[in-house]
Formats: structure tokens, sequence, C-alpha cells
């Protein structure tokens, strides 16, 4: 299978915990195609009573790497981070944002909006658009 045929999440439900695998190479950018996978599978998540607890995860080198530049002279589409990041706050189940490689911008806010963050020891979280004057 071809990497553009890969589902953008990946999902799966095992031992009472949903894992929800950001897959948007090459740093899981937020484009408007995974932040509505990703709320589509927090809330299926939300909804499983065999679930009592969610992982969100990215790959090795980006949990991600926030806003797509491609999206930059679009117009918004639903769901915005903030509505992502509403979805994240209402969860009832527990939350965790596991981090590896990097975290930036917007990708900082979704891990901010989990209930719990672990990241590997060289992760590096920030929020570089502050250096453009544009605020988080």
């Amino acid at each position: 299978m071809s990497e553009a045929a890969q589902p953008i999440v990946h999902y799966s439900a095992r031992d009472g915990i949903a894992v929800i695998a950001l897959n948007n190479p090459p740093v899981n950018s937020l484009g408007n195609a995974l932040r509505a996978a990703i709320l589509e599978y927090l809330k299926k998540a939300e909804g499983d009573p065999a679930v009592k607890g969610a992982v969100l995860i990215g790959s090795a080198k980006a949990f991600s790497g926030g806003a797509d530049i491609r999206e930059f002279n679009k117009p918004r589409e639903k769901p915005d981070l903030p509505e992502l990041n509403d979805q994240q706050d209402a969860m009832t189940k527990p939350l965790v944002a596991a981090i590896g490689g990097f975290a930036l911008g917007g990708g900082l806010e979704l891990a901010l909006a989990c209930h719990f963050r672990i990241a590997l020891p060289k992760s590096q979280l920030g929020l570089p658009e502050v250096k453009l004057g544009i605020l988080p």
C-alpha cells in the first residue's frame, strides 16, 4: 500500500486503551483532514464503554509540527484547533499525549489540551510562531 493510501490517523482499542496515532508525514501537520480525523476518534473513544482511557501519539520524529502551511491562505475549515481542544477538554476519560520528537505550535497546543503528557527525553516543545509575531 502506498503512503498516500494510508489512513491519516490509525485507531485501535485494546485492553481498555484507545490509541489514536497520527499518520500525516513528514511532521503530522494539523491540516483540516487530520483535525477532523482526530476529532472523530476522540468522540469514538469517549463513546465506547470498553475504552477507559486514550493515548494520542505521533511518530518518533514528530508528535505534531503544528499548522499545515499549505492551508495558510485558504479559508478556515471546521473543525478548527480550538474545537478540537474543546473536545479534548470535555473528555471524561483520561487522555494522554505521548510525545516523541517535536511538538511545535498547534502541535504543542494539541498536547497541552490532553489531560496528561509524557515525552521522550530528547523531545522538543515550543511555540516558534511567537518569533514571527503570531499569537499561539
